[in-house]
């Protein structure tokens, strides 16, 4: 993942608050500049509105327009004026009227009122909150993870827990809208879990408010997930994938599943490496491997770029029925692409598509559970929602 041009780790909700960092988190940080959650919002960058013209070639007089308003950072226009040579250019982004502007403080100074407010285990999730908050594009784009030490789920055998949290972010150039959506991190490898529940999107368009009870709803759901989530792993560490019985290798599972080869090798070696039978590998250690590829090795942005690759990885977690279904799919495909020109398949492709198959059906036979599961999940978010 590309690196972000600022980040900010921070702890507690507010400078009252006595919380330190989990030490597995504070290990992997690169910084002791620690601050809490309302220094770290307060000090991302903000957006107001000035009007916009546009010349007249034939006159030279720059003439308004009441169609389209410049949003711009007003400490930068500060600076611009005091002729501060080091000034970051103010402007954002030059949107219709239609455009709403909405602040990091109107968003997460609503999460801080809550966060004060509701517990975990009688501990305030003030007390519990951590994370970090990255900027790019001179702080016109900010991605944040915001966890909550205790709210995990240890897997047998582990001491190390995975943490559950919320990933959220926006941006003022119009194509990232306020969003949020449940989010882990496994402490034990460092890798980042995505997109565990839905995303809650609030558009920049019209009067926004009541951030209050949204973040309320967020934080219901995601202990939701943190009951279930540990039921899906232990389920997908019973379903096993025996590439010794199947036409490709570890990396060619996942390139049958879209990703690239770079990413590929990097999650096969992971999963491989922590396989307890390298020849017999769950669904739960695919997936880490995939989600460990992702974390460390995305060469992309985070944002759009990097989601249909987090559902991919999930899928083979919440889904493994339909992710063995894409894998058959795909190499299906490759192998009519190499027919012969009597349009006959191969006698080995024939044997491999029958191989997966198999595969496929042992897996189906316990599918039934995971559906039942991500079904009750998903009527329980509904029910939060409401």
């Amino acid at each position: 993942m590309k690196s972000p041009e600022t980040s900010t780790v921070f702890a507690g909700v507010d400078p009252r608050t006595d919380t330190d960092l989990p030490e597995w988190y504070e290990a992997r940080q690169d910084t002791d500049d620690v601050m809490t959650f309302a220094e770290a919002i307060r000090e991302l960058p903000r957006a107001t509105e000035t009007k916009v013209g546009y010349e007249n070639p034939y006159t030279g007089e720059w003439v308004e327009t009441d169609r389209f308003n410049a949003v711009v950072e007003p400490n930068r226009l500060i600076d611009q004026a005091n002729e501060d040579a080091d000034a970051e250019t103010p402007l954002f982004n030059i949107p219709t009227d239609s455009y709403a502007i909405i602040n990091p403080t109107d968003v997460y100074g609503a999460l801080e009122d809550v966060l004060r407010a509701e517990t975990y285990e009688d501990t305030p999730l003030s007390e519990l909150v951590f994370g970090e908050i990255r900027q790019y594009r001179g702080g016109g784009e900010v991605h944040m993870d915001i966890m909550f030490d205790g709210l995990s789920v240890t897997l047998p055998g582990r001491n190390e827990p995975i943490t559950m949290g919320v990933t959220s972010g926006y941006d003022f150039f119009g194509n990232n809208a306020v969003y949020v959506e449940g989010f882990a991190r496994d402490s034990y490898c460092a890798n980042s879990i995505r997109s565990l529940t839905d995303r809650e999107v609030v558009k920049h368009v019209g009067n926004v408010d009541g951030f209050g009870p949204w973040w309320e709803s967020v934080l219901e759901q995601l202990e939701l997930v943190a009951d279930d989530l540990l039921g899906f792993i232990t389920d997908a560490q019973d379903l096993t994938v025996s590439f010794p019985d199947v036409p490709f290798d570890l990396e060619g599972f996942y390139e049958l599943l879209g990703f690239p080869e770079y990413l590929a090798q990097q999650a096969a070696s992971d999963a491989r490496a922590n396989a307890a039978d390298p020849f017999e590998i769950d669904m739960w250690t695919l997936h880490s491997g995939a989600t460990y590829a992702l974390t460390h090795f995305f060469r992309g942005k985070e944002g759009n770029s990097l989601d249909s690759y987090v559902r991919t990885a999930n899928d083979i977690l919440f889904n493994p029925d339909g992710t063995l279904e894409r894998v058959e799919r795909e190499y299906e495909q490759q192998s009519q692409a190499e027919t012969d020109g009597d349009g006959q398949t191969g006698l080995e492709s024939q044997v491999a598509l029958a191989q997966i198959e198999q595969l496929s059906e042992g897996v189906r036979e316990k599918a039934e559970t995971f559906e039942e599961r991500e079904a009750e999940l998903r009527e329980r978010f509904a029910e939060a929602a409401d």
